[in-house]
């Protein structure tokens, strides 16, 4: 069996053909997803602000140390296209930034 490493994924990308509706269940819901929403979920934590450009995605991903980030990076892409699909928003132009957390190294202040 692999070794299972953490990593932390932030999704970037840009709502691209909302509908009227999509537009404005997000705009009620600008509150919830602000800067003061952002953690690290499984399920992934979605933030945007009310000009409904761009948005950011962050996920806690767990899969095989030997794939590496980038598969870490696919995995939680594919997740926030279902997520956006199942909401029924649209977007373009998505990126990922890859931190794996059991090879992080943490400098303490001495």
């Amino acid at each position: 069996m692999s070794e299972q490493h953490t990593y932390r994924v932030i999704v970037r990308g840009t709502f691209d053909g909302l509908s009227e509706e999509s537009r404005s269940r997000l705009l009620a819901e600008v509150d919830e997803h602000g800067l003061s929403a952002m953690e690290f979920t499984e399920e992934g934590s979605l933030t945007y602000d009310r000009t409904l450009k761009h948005f950011s995605y962050r996920l806690v991903v767990v899969s095989d140390a030997a794939d590496g980030e980038e598969m870490a990076g696919a995995i939680a892409e594919d997740r926030v296209e279902q997520a956006l699909k199942g909401l029924g928003h649209g977007y373009a132009g998505l990126r990922s930034t890859v931190t794996d957390m059991d090879t992080m190294k943490i400098n303490y202040k001495r």
